[in-house]
């Protein structure tokens, strides 16, 4: 096929054109923009050739858009307004303004109906990678889109099942993939209240659904995912005696053995309640033994209790590679740690997204 011309917009440190790395679809991206100087940094170094433009979206005129001669743009615009988490201000939000100017840019203020005016068709899903065989929940709604041919109907249709093949493909031409705001915090189950509480504030319910996610052998094992020993002094990643003792009941904790954790957030490694898993590198010691008892204990023994599990934080080139991000992704030397946590946080899972756009241009 021939080689696509493609706009990525809110382009951060470039999971989107990894994406259409690992897709295989012959593609270029003519032009990057984003507003963050630590993400442009970062994807400068990793995407030296590419234009890249160090600037608000809502700063871009429909001139410029236009003087921009693509077939595809993809965008991930910030989830944050629409998270579960959040404070849920949806388009009340500022950091919606730069969506909300590309929306005005075209005949409708919103984006479906936009698509319908515009003689689109496109399909919504939700996804996780955990639908990729990856160990990581991060659920979030994808839309897909393409002009529509004249035998094609624009109305939307939601893809039943992950990662269907969509039927009647029709030729590329200003094709859209767009990762709007996630409908949720990436932990869709996680809002049980109910149940007899185990340990560590763990219902039964809770527990029966980690043991089930762990046993789904359609998915990958964390360790799949982890630096090889050696590489990178884990200590610098043991979380602080502090942490331990403050919010050790919170903490969700995987092995290397096991097949699930929880969305990374851009707050990881400096907040602890939904921000992401944490590691077990001791698996000699059991969890259950170590939090029975726990809050009957001085603080001195309770740390000692705590610390037998030689609890750690994912290291960042860890995240990445449970987004997704192929080898070759590396960070400039003077990104710092929380830099580089808040920068992955933002972004998106590549092989979800790289199936997605293979699906719209086949």
């Amino acid at each position: 096929m021939e080689r696509l011309r493609v706009l990525e917009l809110y382009s951060g440190i470039g999971g989107m054109h990894y994406a259409l790395q690992e897709s295989g679809i012959p593609a270029q991206v003519v032009a990057a923009i984003d507003v963050n100087t630590t993400a442009n940094q970062i994807y400068r170094h990793n995407f030296p050739d590419t234009t890249l433009w160090n600037k608000t979206i809502e700063g871009i005129t429909l001139d410029e858009f236009d003087k921009l001669p693509v077939d595809m743009i993809v965008m991930s615009p910030p989830c944050q307004p629409f998270t579960r988490v959040g404070l849920q201000g949806d388009i009340a939000d500022s950091r919606t303004k730069s969506f909300l100017h590309i929306l005005h840019l075209l005949p409708r203020q919103r984006l479906v109906e936009t698509l319908v005016e515009c003689g689109y068709t496109f399909q919504e899903t939700m996804i996780s990678p955990t639908s990729v065989g990856i160990p990581n929940s991060r659920l979030r709604y994808f839309l897909t889109a393409k002009l529509s041919t004249a035998n094609e109907s624009s109305q939307s249709s939601k893809i039943p099942e992950a990662f269907p093949h969509p039927a009647g493909a029709s030729p590329h031409q200003h094709s859209v993939v767009s990762s709007p705001p996630s409908a949720a915090t990436g932990r869709p189950d996680e809002d049980t209240q109910g149940g007899h509480v185990l340990y560590k504030q763990e219902t039964e319910r809770e527990a029966q659904r980690k043991t089930s996610q762990n046993q789904d052998l359609s998915v990958r094992r964390i360790r799949d995912f982890l630096e090889p020993p050696g590489d990178v002094n884990m200590e610098h990643y043991l979380l602080p005696p502090g942490t331990l003792l403050r919010y050790s009941l919170l903490l969700d904790i995987v092995q290397p053995t096991c097949r699930r954790s929880v969305c990374f957030t851009k707050g990881y490694g400096r907040y602890v309640e939904g921000t992401g898993s944490v590691l077990q590198c001791c698996v000699e010691t059991e969890m259950e033994s170590v939090f029975a008892g726990l809050d009957q204990m001085s603080e001195d023994d309770k740390l000692q209790q705590l610390l037998k599990l030689k609890l750690r934080y994912f290291s960042p080139r860890e995240v990445a590679n449970l987004m997704g991000f192929p080898q070759s992704f590396s960070f400039p030397q003077q990104i710092s740690t929380k830099q580089q946590y808040r920068v992955l946080g933002n972004s998106l899972n590549v092989v979800v997204v790289a199936r997605l756009l293979r699906l719209l241009v086949s």
